[in-house]
């Protein structure tokens, strides 16, 4: 009974929403987390959910699709979301206003207000794409006060810079 009791006392369910645009790579990189290996995706309509452990710490995963119709329905998944992963398509740079415009609309959100920030700059294995840096400057990242954050380059096909 002890041990039970313990359990369920201890196990801590961190919820996380996987955001960007269509196409930036977020369902690929949701699988690579969960499997270390590509899974072939069709462009996500609604939502893919997954839980994944890491070092007995438990993440349900909410991998939400980026179509500009269902931009709008993101809010329905920010209640006790506690971390926010922005994937950005490195090579799409006539779209990163729209990342940019998105990511502070939901910062400004009041069930986001503590959430923390992870940004992907995915595809940096493709020619011209931009770095994270360029990325980090164009999103104004430094002015982000009131959210911890963090950008990291990585390719969503291979893995690199996702674990």
């Amino acid at each position: 009974m002890g041990f039970n009791m313990y359990f369920y006392f201890c196990y801590v369910e961190h919820k996380v929403i996987i955001v960007g645009l269509d196409n930036a790579g977020k369902t690929t990189i949701l699988y690579q987390f969960l499997m270390n290996e590509v899974v072939h995706t069709s462009p996500t309509i609604g939502s893919n959910v997954e839980e994944i452990v890491v070092k007995k710490t438990h993440f349900l995963m909410w991998d939400i699709g980026g179509q500009e119709s269902l931009r709008s329905s993101w809010n329905t998944y920010y209640s006790n979301t506690e971390f926010i992963i922005l994937v950005v398509d490195s090579t799409d740079r006539e779209r990163l206003a729209i990342s940019k415009e998105e990511i502070y609309r939901m910062l400004a959100h009041e069930d986001l207000r503590k959430a923390a920030v992870l940004i992907f700059a995915n595809k940096q294995d493709m020619k011209g794409c931009m770095s994270a840096a360029e990325i980090s400057k164009y999103l104004t990242l430094s002015s982000m006060k009131d959210h911890p954050w963090h950008i990291q380059s990585c390719c969503a096909l291979t893995g690199e810079g996702i674990d």
